[in-house]
């Protein structure tokens, strides 16, 4: 090999590194040797590899590499060639530490090796050790974001299912403190820009915003900002809060935030964040706030608690046969996901579809409830709500209290008020927004059946749908939806006729 030649192969070889890192330039070298070439730690694991000759097998080179770090291990030499009838390998240590526990490359080639490809592969250390380096702290900045990231989910999670306590442990090895009270905001992102849409959330609220990716949505931000938030005095967001700043700084980005909350409430400041957010993205400004309705588990009253008592016993009363199986609360969190996120609980909960079908299955058979019917559904989603509620549930004086049905629940000077103030909107709508809203009910909150009741398309159906979201400030067609709310609404007023 001549010098000019050696000087075009180093600088191919650093090219490579830097334009397609370790992966290009372990190409380039196994492409030249018309054989494998990798990067393989002291126990013989190959961390990285890239066959260029298709009439060997990848495994039987990898299989010879190992064999060769192994006696290269046991030899304790820096360096090492291994010849076999048929294949030479060639070791070569990336990181010459004395402790000579580092990486190694390894070539496997035809035997006998063509001249200059040792040299070659020699002067491929330096740049492939640069890359591999540089490699290996952006694996472990991966790393250490991903456990943040799973570590803040975990707090939202907490949070969402009600357990304040645990939620303030895990919060304590993050930042920052959890606020209370707060309000939640929910950004939707364009595509790929959610990591971007964080770091400018972070740098706007100067630290004080709890930051999470949601598990469920990939275009979304959920934040937990502190409800006393001042507007920015200065910069771009200057006399406008976290919320607009993000709107205002963020081409295409559409944000819902809830009413304020105390820290305890984060689940129901979500979903109202959640319906916001489907506000939004009909208005110029991409910006909308949650608008203030009492919550139907605070217009319950003792009737409702006693009635969500009586219909959730069956459940809180469960216990496992087997110690794997869920137990009442795991079941009861499993179901309130399911009914918050739909078949997005799967990963809401990070359990399996089929793990999902079997709790709500069993939920189903200890409440006697068909989960399928929406009539069920928004019982039990009340009931759970109305639970979750403290104040309806101080501790009980002893003896029995007959229990309610849900119908006297409904019938409650407080409930007729609440869900007339929730269909107030539709009058805006004219006879078809309540019969699109009431057919669509019926039809189990499923749009091409209750289309074909309609008379028109499904785009149609779906057309007249967002129409009634922008009028009733609620999200309707994604999940969260309100159409647990609205089918106890319409139930109320019917029973008031």
């Amino acid at each position: 090999m001549s010098g000019r030649e050696r000087v075009d192969d180093v600088l191919l070889m650093y090219r490579l590194a830097r334009t397609g890192g370790s992966s290009a330039l372990l190409r380039g070298l196994a492409l030249r040797a018309d054989g494998w070439a990798g990067v393989v730690d002291r126990t013989g694991t190959v961390l990285q590899a890239v066959a260029g000759n298709s009439r060997r097998p990848g495994h039987e080179a990898a299989s010879l590499a190992t064999r060769a770090v192994r006696e290269l291990a046991a030899r304790g030499a820096g360096s090492y060639s291994l010849d076999t009838e048929d294949s030479v390998a060639l070791l070569l240590p990336l990181d010459r530490a004395p402790e000579d526990r580092g990486p190694v490359l390894a070539l496997v080639a035809p035997g006998p090796l063509p001249a200059g490809l040792a040299t070659l592969t020699a002067d491929a250390v330096m740049p492939l050790a640069l890359s591999w380096a540089t490699e290996s702290v952006e694996r472990k900045r991966r790393r250490v974001d991903l456990a943040e990231s799973r570590g803040r989910e975990a707090v939202l999670h907490l949070l969402m299912t009600g357990q304040l306590s645990i939620a303030h442990q895990v919060a304590g090895a993050l930042r920052p403190k959890l606020p209370d009270p707060v309000r939640v905001c929910v950004v939707e992102c364009s595509g790929g820009q959610r990591d971007e849409v964080a770091r400018i959330c972070a740098d706007v609220s100067g630290g004080r915003t709890w930051i999470v990716r949601c598990p469920v949505y990939a275009r979304h931000l959920i934040l937990i900002t502190p409800a006393d938030e001042e507007p920015e005095a200065e910069g771009p967001g200057a006399g406008r809060t976290l919320d607009l700043t993000v709107a205002g700084l963020v081409d295409d980005c559409v944000v819902g935030v809830s009413e304020e909350v105390r820290l305890p409430d984060t689940a129901t400041a979500y979903q109202q964040a959640f319906h916001a957010l489907a506000v939004a993205r009909g208005l110029p400004g991409r910006h909308s706030r949650f608008g203030a309705a009492p919550e139907p588990a605070l217009v319950a009253g003792a009737a409702g608690a006693r009635w969500a008592d009586a219909l959730l016993a069956p459940l809180l009363a469960h216990r496992p046969r087997r110690s794997q199986d869920p137990g009442s609360q795991e079941l009861a969190a499993t179901v309130a996901s399911w009914l918050a996120f739909s078949s997005h609980a799967t990963q809401h909960l990070k359990i399996h579809r089929n793990t999902l079908a079997a709790r709500l299955r069993l939920v189903g058979e200890l409440l006697g409830l068909d989960l399928n019917r929406v009539a069920d559904q928004a019982a039990v989603d009340l009931a759970l709500r109305i639970r979750a509620t403290p104040a309806l549930h101080p501790p009980s004086a002893g003896g029995a209290q007959e229990s309610e049905d849900l119908d006297a629940v409904l019938r409650t000077p407080g409930f007729q008020e609440w869900a007339v103030h929730q269909l107030g909107p539709l009058s805006q709508a004219g006879p078809t927004g309540e019969e699109t809203l009431r057919t669509w009910l019926a039809c189990e909150a499923q749009l091409s059946p209750a289309a074909v009741r309609l008379g028109i398309s499904v785009p149609g159906a779906r057309k007249r749908l967002t129409r009634l979201e922008a009028l009733l400030r609620r999200s309707l067609l994604q999940t969260p939806s309100a159409r647990h709310d609205l089918w106890l609404a319409f139930r109320a007023v019917d029973l008031a006729a």
